[in-house]
């Protein structure tokens, strides 16, 4: 049998139409809780739009910037704004984000007491150790009226700027992920729900104050490095997300289904 080019050609173009596309792949670097939970919900539905997600699961809020750093992972989700600009501070890191996804509350717990005004004299509370989120903390603590901070110091604030602590209140510092599993050894404890449901420690929703919906500025981001902000692949897995039920079943039952402990504050501005 004799093939013309034309013949062959044709069979070339056969063959490629029938192979598949070539999948875009993506590592996500993450914590555990909310932020695993809902890219891990992600997976199935990105594959499907031939985005292939790998999950790189981290235990500190340190190592998944020096991972997205040195090329180890594509993007990372766990922190927010605030929280970036201080690392890009103290590391000179060149990282953007690429979208917004879920504002986290955080809350004061006590597994001793039911009142503010039940904190004893010297009591012990645990609070972040990272600039930021401890700023975070010692706020709600200013709202419930157990200390006073510098006017103007905001959320960057630290023990150093408290100006009135009528309890005597002492602090231990603590790695935000690990702030729910020392809320009993404390009588008051900073604390973040989504973790506190990983953990299983205690009930999520037994909080004595929450911050609110108006703390946008600290919705978790997709950081990637500042070339790759218009990457097409990062770009679609930032859509996938914030348009899949999946993600948002995932959110809830990470918030253990209770509203006022998260904001998903990209269906606002969809």
């Amino acid at each position: 049998m004799k093939l013309t080019l034309r013949t062959l050609l044709v069979a070339v173009a056969a063959l490629s139409f029938s192979l598949p596309a070539t999948a875009a792949s993506l590592k996500v670097g993450v914590v555990p809780g909310v932020y695993a939970d809902s890219i891990e919900a992600l997976i199935p539905e990105a594959k499907a739009k031939g985005l292939d997600l790998e999950v790189v699961e981290f235990s500190d809020w340190t190592t998944p910037n020096i991972a997205l750093q040195s090329g180890d992972i594509d993007v990372n989700y766990f922190q927010h704004q605030p929280f970036l600009d201080n690392a890009t501070r103290e590391r000179g890191y060149d990282f953007k984000s690429a979208g917004i996804g879920v504002l986290a509350n955080i809350g004061l717990y006590s597994l001793k007491y039911k009142k503010f005004e039940d904190i004893p004299e010297n009591g012990k509370v645990a609070i972040a150790n990272d600039p930021v989120n401890q700023g975070r903390g010692l706020l709600l603590l200013q709202r419930a009226g157990l200390l006073k901070l510098k006017d103007g110091v905001g959320f960057k604030g630290s023990l150093d700027d408290i100006t009135e602590n009528p309890k005597n209140l002492s602090f231990t510092e603590v790695e935000g992920p690990q702030l729910a599993r020392v809320t009993g050894d404390v009588d008051l404890a900073q604390g973040y729900p989504h973790f506190i449901v990983a953990s299983k420690a205690f009930d999520p929703s037994s909080g004595l104050l929450y911050s609110g919906v108006d703390d946008k500025q600290f919705a978790i981001i997709f950081a990637v490095k500042s070339d790759r902000v218009e990457d097409p692949a990062i770009k679609e897995l930032v859509t996938l997300y914030q348009n899949s039920q999946a993600v948002k079943d995932a959110i809830n039952k990470a918030f253990a289904s209770d509203t006022k402990l998260y904001t998903l504050p990209w269906v606002a501005t969809n």
